[in-house]
């Protein structure tokens, strides 16, 4: 093995690399998709509360839309928080801030009096849950090898996308018999027991380490990993050559990522995240609506929706399956053209077999693609030593669609129609595949650090 003395940044991540696929690698992975879960449970039991808060008249739609606003707002601040802090204190420390911060949060929403007193701590539950979308995107590859990264990431992202239907069978179950504030409690306890997880059994990042010059914490961690993994599979690890001259931590300000070839990364991220937001926004929550508008019953409306919205689960598994298979960076690029080509065709069926046979594919191809933009390609294109800032202010930037597009969308659907809603959504995702396209790096099976060579120089 390695020692402490003979380290260098660039030893940590050959080290790192090498590592054969492990009962390590998978605790890592159910550690940080279950993380994001607590995350993205949170997100979601949001819209049956406040469904449940008008019925009871502790609510109105004007106070439900403030809701939302101080969310939206909360998760675009903790998007870039969680840069800071996983870039200064460490991926680790940041998912336990995050989780801490909601989780908390959230079992204190349940003792609110008013609506103005939860508004204001679904704001600060808000700042918890961006910043953990951010933070746990940022840090997965730096866990994993680059022969399998992709399908990693995309299981988190499967973990975290089973939220939808637990979050609605929750709340068929316990709202009616228990009240809203139990669905706040029960969720912020479980936030808290992962904030638990992560301290117990997670170790900090020994890229993060390395970058910071902490390389004999580093060599620790690994050491032990290496042991554990000889020990499971009953080999010796082969040795890794020591790089000659020994790397310096690198100092890197906010502004490196606004600046040369990062700039060019963070155009791209920005660009992707926007078309993900923008077309999630538009075709999953709008869709209902369009079919009543249209003159189908709300009950008929409903179930279409439901029908297609299987789509989701199938693109992320399909995601999780080909992600180490396939181009990323022309993989998303086709991927965001054929969302916007295949909305416009939906469009213009007349059919409810059409409409939920085209509306399904669209949806699949369209999770497929979130998925492998925020959970496997977001961490990947940017260097360690800015990271979470990157993969931050990048969030921040999709999530600025999510305040815009809802009146824009609703303009639109009301002056000139459905069809007119998405070729909009097509313009949209078609200008981002020229981005992508343009500007992005390919990162398929390359190490984070052949990814981002040179790029802080």
């Amino acid at each position: 093995m390695s020692t402490a003395s003979m380290q260098t940044i660039g030893t940590t991540a050959a080290r790192m690399d090498r590592l054969p696929v492990s009962k390590w690698h998978a605790k890592i992975m159910w550690i940080l998709g279950l993380g994001v879960l607590a995350d993205t449970l949170d997100i979601y039991i949001g819209g049956s509360i406040l469904a449940a808060l008008v019925a009871s008249g502790w609510s109105n739609n004007k106070l439900n839309g403030v809701f939302i606003s101080a969310t939206m707002a909360g998760m675009f601040a903790g998007a870039l928080l969680a840069g800071y802090i996983g870039d200064n204190l460490g991926r680790r420390k940041s998912l336990m801030v995050n989780l801490g911060i909601f989780g908390i949060a959230s079992i204190a929403a349940a003792f609110v009096s008013d609506m103005t007193q939860l508004i204001v701590m679904r704001g600060i539950m808000g700042i918890g849950l961006g910043a953990q979308m951010a933070a746990t995107t940022g840090s997965l590859p730096e866990y994993f090898p680059p022969q399998c990264r992709g399908r990693y990431s995309g299981l988190v992202g499967l973990i975290a996308n089973v939220a939808p239907p637990i979050t609605m069978g929750l709340s068929l179950l316990v709202i009616p018999r228990y009240g809203w504030r139990v669905l706040f409690f029960s969720v912020g306890v479980f936030a808290l027991i992962m904030w638990a997880v992560i301290w117990k059994c997670m170790p900090e990042s020994p890229r993060w380490y390395a970058a910071k010059g902490m390389l004999d914490k580093a060599d620790a961690i690994l050491t032990k990993v290496e042991g554990e993994i000889e020990a499971e599979k009953g080999l010796k690890l082969a040795p890794v050559v020591t790089a000659a001259m020994p790397e310096s931590p690198k100092t890197v300000p906010y502004s490196a990522i606004f600046k040369g070839g990062l700039l060019r990364r963070t155009i791209t991220l920005s660009a992707a995240l926007i078309g993900s937001n923008v077309a999630i926004y538009t075709i999953v929550n709008w869709v209902p609506t369009i079919f009543v508008n249209a003159g189908i019953s709300i009950t008929k409306s409903l179930g279409m929706t439901v029908v297609m919205l299987i789509g989701a689960p199938v693109g992320v598994l399909i995601c999780a399956m080909v992600a180490d298979k396939v181009p990323r960076k022309t993989t998303l690029a086709v991927l965001s053209l054929s969302v916007g080509v295949l909305g416009y065709f939906y469009s213009l069926q007349r059919t409810d077999k059409m409409i939920m046979t085209i509306g399904f594919v669209m949806i699949t191809v369209l999770y497929f693609y979130s998925v492998l933009i925020f959970y496997v390609y977001s961490g990947e294109i940017f260097p360690t030593e800015s990271r979470l800032r990157g993969v931050g202010f990048c969030n921040a930037a999709g999530r600025t669609s999510s305040v815009v597009t809802p009146p824009v969308i609703a303009w639109i659907l009301t002056s000139y129609g459905s069809v007119a809603v998405f070729v909009t959504v097509f313009v949209i995702l078609a200008v981002i595949a020229f981005v992508i396209a343009v500007l992005g790096v390919e990162t398929k099976k390359k190490s984070l650090e052949d990814i981002n060579k040179n790029l802080l120089a």
